[in-house]
């Protein structure tokens, strides 16, 4: 089941535009908290720790891409939130914390929201719109000039 699961995740990726890859590591972000809150109920330390720290190599990823020059103050605040969440992570790494894991799901799912939002402004003003429907004479001449 794992490998079909990374799979399709490897498909959808390459097909993705810039801010859907990045959509897609804050959802793998989550479902590393997840995990390491499920591992947290069951004192797993080795898979708590695993699960953090797979998150925090993403946010280490999503750090290191920021771009300053073009991005100015969206990119400095994102800066300031990776920060934080690395902290809070480490935080919940260290006091076994679902409720610190919960509060970061929350703000990874926040921000998720508002990059989906983003990714479909930026595909709304890709997708070349109709200006014209044909008219029927036009129509009915692609009909009768087809020919098998």
């Amino acid at each position: 089941m794992t490998d079909a699961r990374n799979a399709y995740r490897e498909s959808v990726a390459h097909g993705a535009s810039a801010v859907g890859q990045v959509i897609l590591l804050y959802e793998q972000m989550v479902e590393d908290l997840r995990r390491a809150g499920r591992a947290i109920e069951e004192n797993h330390i080795e898979g708590r720790t695993n699960a953090i720290n797979h998150a925090m190599l993403i946010v280490s990823h999503l750090q290191n891409k920021l771009n300053f020059a073009s991005g100015g103050e969206v990119a400095r605040n994102l800066e300031r939130f990776y920060g934080v969440l690395r902290s809070r992570l480490l935080e919940a790494q260290v006091q076994a914390s679902k409720d610190i894991l919960k509060e970061q799901i929350g703000f990874l799912l926040d921000l998720r929201d508002a990059w989906t939002e983003v990714d479909r402004a930026e595909a709304a003003r890709s997708t070349p719109l109709l200006t014209s429907a044909p008219s029927q004479a036009e129509a009915n001449a692609s009909v009768t000039d087809w020919k098998a």
